[in-house]
């Protein structure tokens, strides 16, 4: 046993580049997944719906815990070869799909029926409608979600310390088992996590007070 010094800071620092790796990657698979999802979701094939609200029910309706499990031991069993980051990448990227996929969902169908309607009048086809007319608006919409939801994601990560990936969370319990001053440790971790996840906090609130002083004039 040892004193908790400055080396292990440094360590539960370096490790919160992973943290914030990780939830790009994850941010910005989800945010590809998350939007085919939500195009799917507001299509005119009953199919592709159907197909889509299984995908989000099946990832928003189990633990991500489960999802990581289900990723980094069931892929040997299929016989592929899989490491904790791979694993976590791939259980957090479909997990925020679901997420954004549903967010987004709600901000396509929240722009007025007048205008899908004027883009129908116009002979545009679904393709040229989304991308012409109704996207550009839903986008605007949102971005304070889809910036709130991001916290949820950096967050999110300290659950791939459990498949042996050392993030934030991870290297917390590694020097804990090294010094046992567990409430000095985790206190660090714990600030990190606030550092990382109160911009973004305060960014999204500001950005719904300017979506709702845009929207009221």
């Amino acid at each position: 046993m040892r004193t908790f010094g400055y080396s292990d800071f440094w360590f539960i620092l370096e490790a919160a580049q992973w943290t914030i790796v990780l939830s790009v990657m994850a941010f910005i698979g989800g945010g590809i997944v998350g939007l085919i999802v939500a195009l799917a979701r507001t299509s005119d094939s009953a199919a592709a719906r159907s197909l889509s609200m299984g995908f989000i029910q099946l990832f928003r309706g189990t633990p991500l815990l489960l999802q990581l499990f289900l990723v980094f031991f069931g892929a040997p069993v299929l016989g592929l070869d899989i490491n904790p980051w791979l694993a976590a990448a791939i259980a957090l990227t479909l997990n925020s799909g679901a997420f954004l996929g549903e967010i987004w969902r709600g901000c396509i169908e929240a722009i007025p029926r007048g205008q899908w309607e004027a883009a129908e009048a116009l002979g545009l086809s679904y393709r040229d409608k989304m991308r012409d007319v109704v996207l550009p608006q839903a986008m605007k919409i949102a971005v304070p979600p889809t910036v709130g939801y991001m916290v949820q994601i950096v967050k999110g990560t300290s659950l791939a310390a459990i498949i042996g990936f050392t993030e934030l969370t991870r290297a917390g319990q590694i020097i804990n088992n090294a010094t046992f001053q567990p409430m000095l440790v985790f206190s660090v971790v714990a600030v990190i996590y606030f550092v990382l996840c109160w911009p973004l906090s305060l960014l999204a609130a500001r950005l719904e007070r300017k979506l709702a002083l845009s929207l009221a004039r």
